[in-house]
């Protein structure tokens, strides 16, 4: 299950993955950042949670990608994830390096109060 939130007033796009995920729903997902960031000027942040995610299915690989390609298209400024089990990384680390760019930050946090708190302080 995927679930995405735009904050306007931060420009801070939230998407949270949770349970399993599935190559459909990562779909969905890509369909919907697209349509959140249809008006979004450049220079937004990203929170990436993962602290719910079971699994995802390889499938899924391909809209990730989408997502990631999205972002890097509208101009993202960071992508925070908060990812406490690295065995769990489905793999973002390999397509961060195809799919953004070396402009755009990428963190990884452990907690979601250490990712805030870097968000918090990186304005």
């Amino acid at each position: 299950m995927y679930v995405v939130e735009l904050d306007q007033s931060k420009r801070l796009l939230v998407i949270s993955a949770a349970q399993r995920v599935t190559a459909e729903q990562a779909k969905r997902t890509a369909q919907r950042v697209r349509e959140l960031l249809e008006n979004v000027a450049p220079g937004f942040r990203v929170l990436a949670d993962f602290r719910w995610l079971d699994s995802m299915d390889s499938a899924a690989a391909r809209h990730l990608a989408e997502i990631m390609d999205a972002l890097a298209e509208k101009q993202v400024a960071s992508v925070t994830r908060v990812m406490p089990d690295p065995h769990k990384d489905i793999g973002l680390n390999i397509l961060s390096q195809f799919h953004y760019g070396p402009k755009i930050k990428i963190t990884t946090f452990e907690t979601l109060a250490d990712a805030l708190q870097s968000l918090c302080d990186n304005p």
